[in-house]
């Protein structure tokens, strides 16, 4: 009669931990980045931008309006002009908009600021859990 005995390790709180800790890190890294990547995409000039082109800031009050936060509990990530710092401008500039009987076209800058980094995103994850 032959006899053993085994004992095993079970590190699944680890490798969960590990991995929400670098889910924050990483969702971070990216919402700092497509933060940096709107605010470099506007220029601080007097005359207004293109249509379809970033919006132009005279002052430079919509750079700087543009923050990110990250819900740690919730895994995502809101990054953008604030609401508090610039009101509505921000919104108007992105989507457009008809403000006192005047027609503002499109000047995106969030969108695609998240469509030129979107290749570097899943390397952001790539062997982030160790």
């Amino acid at each position: 009669m032959i006899g053993f005995h085994v004992r095993t390790r079970s590190y699944t709180e680890l490798v969960r931990k590990r991995a929400k800790e670098a889910t924050f890190r990483n969702l971070s890294h990216a919402a700092a980045t497509i933060r940096v990547t709107a605010r470099r995409s506007l220029r601080r000039r007097k005359k207004p931008s293109a249509p379809g082109h970033p919006p132009s800031s005279p002052t430079g009050r919509l750079r700087r309006s543009i923050l990110y936060a990250v819900d740690r509990r919730r895994d995502y990530a809101v990054i953008g002009p604030a609401r508090h710092l610039i009101g509505p401008a921000g919104q108007e500039h992105e989507h457009g908009a008809h403000v006192r009987r005047e027609h503002f076209p499109k000047r995106p800058f969030m969108g695609p600021a998240l469509e030129k980094i979107r290749p570097r995103l899943a390397r952001l994850w790539a062997g982030s859990v160790q």
